[in-house]
């Protein structure tokens, strides 16, 4: 079945012949193959490992693996989903490694991991890896191969100590964190030497040439999709928002010197193209873009945008995704109140909303889905009445047009303004008011689960002492009544859940990624938020 699977791949890349001495390599998704082959950061980094001769690389995913070595040097893991941790350890188990890297010996293979959940704050999985690397694969992952290459014979020590100058590449066993208590705030984060940098810098590429597929199969989750990375990052910076504030600055793929040549090598085994990034329609050149895709050569092609900004959303937009098979848009509004956008840095007038809607219905599309968010800082229960009125607005503009509300709950992530503040423990209540007020309106309403909402923010907001109630929830399943049994099991060891989760955080404590350098200067983030609590309420800290 396995030989099946991989058969049907069809490679956009020509994969190296190992050398005799090639490094035995497993780089890993702890998901299951269609998931994982999805995912454009998997796709990338497996084919730029594959390009080296001086690696031996083969794929390792939950359901099927290729042939793996018997002894690898090196065992590494792209992670998409904070949940996903539960197959890491798992796939570890599989392997016959210790779980926690302080267990594991000279013999035993490197793990190393990339990707937005552990840039962001890596900490609590940090005991279950050697290496993390921050930021864009682009140059770090050549730069951590050829560090490798020189310390492949040493001991376990002599090449963590080599790969920590690598810029980027964060060994969490040569850092010590203390805490004020066993249950209080961290008191500080600090190399366990001085050869070993006091900081790791996430790194940033800043080609104009940006990510394609590198493979397509029938077996992906998007069956037969090639996807272009058409913009990273996004210009708007919402406060809460991680896409944009992590992989600051905003870059976008030459149109002539990388897009079209990616999309026509792409067309050439495919049907189906999907077009990526947080803001794709904010490409200065999109609507060339359009203008290239609106051909009549390619008429039978499929198309499909991720998340576009309101205002973009023109008449010929919605023309070219209708007859290229897209029957429906999605946006992000966050809220229907204008001073809850004003809070968020969200540049969006409600007309604007009802006016893609407009533009969405005339140009022929089937439906819109909007997303929403709710327990934002500074949100008030009128603020949720605004957003109401809003979609019914929007409904009595665009009668026939399929309205959809995604909401989720807001969640601090690391590295943006909204960092400090805990998630509102009356979110779960504003979701239900919601669904009550739109259905009786008639529009559909698709809440992201609360309790799943307060495990992500356990995970983005946690230290390393989460490292041992994740082990535990592994037993015990992942539904929030888990983690609180672990909470109760471990009491003593670390904070209660309502200190990582609900709690406002001091702006002068030291945060569990304090040592990890984002995009943006703390000094920056705290003004950032100051702007925001400008049009709290009672407009006051």
């Amino acid at each position: 079945m396995n030989s099946d699977i991989f058969a049907a791949e069809r490679l956009l890349f020509t994969k190296a012949t190992p050398n005799t001495d090639a490094i035995p390599t497993i780089f890993a998704f702890p998901n299951e193959y269609t998931v994982g082959i999805t995912s454009l950061g998997y796709q990338i980094v497996w084919a730029t490992l594959a390009m080296r001769s001086d690696l031996e690389v083969k794929r390792l995913f939950t359901d099927i693996h290729e042939e793996l070595p018997r002894n690898p040097q090196l065992v590494g893991f792209s992670v998409s989903w904070e949940l996903d941790y539960i197959n890491i350890l798992n796939l570890l188990e599989f392997l016959e490694i210790p779980l926690r890297s302080s267990r594991r010996a000279d013999a035993d293979p490197l793990i190393f991991g990339g990707g937005a959940v552990l840039t962001a704050n890596p900490e609590p999985f940090a005991d279950f890896f050697d290496i993390i690397l921050l930021g864009d694969g682009e140059n770090l992952l050549e730069n951590f191969i050829d560090a490798y290459q020189e310390v492949r014979d040493a001991d376990r020590q002599t090449k963590l100590q080599r790969l920590a100058q690598v810029p980027g590449v964060y060994v969490p066993s040569l850092y010590e964190v203390t805490y004020q208590e066993t249950t209080g705030v961290i008191k500080s984060i600090q190399p366990i030497n001085n050869q070993i940098p006091a900081q790791v810098e996430k790194q940033t590429y800043r080609g104009n040439t940006l990510s394609a597929s590198t493979v397509v199969t029938e077996k992906a989750a998007w069956e037969n999709i090639y996807m272009v990375e058409v913009v990273r990052s996004c210009p708007e910076m919402c406060r809460f928002c991680l896409a944009s504030y992590l992989t600051l600055p905003f870059r976008t793929a030459s149109l002539e010197g990388s897009l079209i040549p990616a999309i026509e090598k792409g067309l050439e085994v495919t049907d189906r193209l999907g077009l990526l990034g947080a803001s794709v329609t904010q490409h200065p050149e999109f609507e060339n873009l359009l203008d290239y895709l609106g051909q009549s050569k390619y008429d039978n092609v499929r198309l499909s945008i991720a998340s576009v900004r309101t205002n973009t959303v023109t008449q010929k937009l919605a023309e070219i995704l209708a007859k290229r098979d897209t029957r429906s848009l999605t946006i992000a509004v966050e809220s229907g109140s204008e001073r809850l956008r004003q809070i968020i840095n969200k540049k969006l007038e409600n007309q604007e909303i009802i006016q893609a809607a407009i533009n969405a219905k005339a140009g022929g599309l089937k439906g819109i889905k909007l997303y929403g968010m709710v327990g934002v800082p500074g949100e008030e229960s009128s603020d949720l009445d605004a957003t109401v009125a809003m979609m019914r607005e929007i409904k009595k503009a665009a009668p026939g047009l399929r309205l959809t509300l995604g909401c989720s709950t807001f969640v601090p992530k690391a590295h943006t303004p909204f960092q400090w503040f805990g998630v509102n423990k009356q979110a779960e209540k504003r979701l239900k008011y919601l669904e009550k007020e739109l259905k009786s309106q008639g529009i559909e309403f698709r809440p992201e689960s609360y309790n799943w909402s307060v495990i992500q923010a356990l995970i983005s907001r946690g230290d390393r002492r989460l490292s041992h109630l994740l082990e535990l929830t592994r037993d015990y399943g992942d539904s929030l009544g888990s983690y609180r049994r672990a909470f109760k099991e471990l009491r003593g060891k670390l904070p209660e859940l309502d200190y990582y989760v609900h709690t406002n955080w001091d702006l002068d404590q030291v945060l569990p990624w304090s040592h990890l350098i984002g995009p943006l200067p703390v000094a920056t983030l705290q003004k950032h938020r100051s702007m925001a609590i400008a049009n709290f309420p009672e407009a006051k800290d």
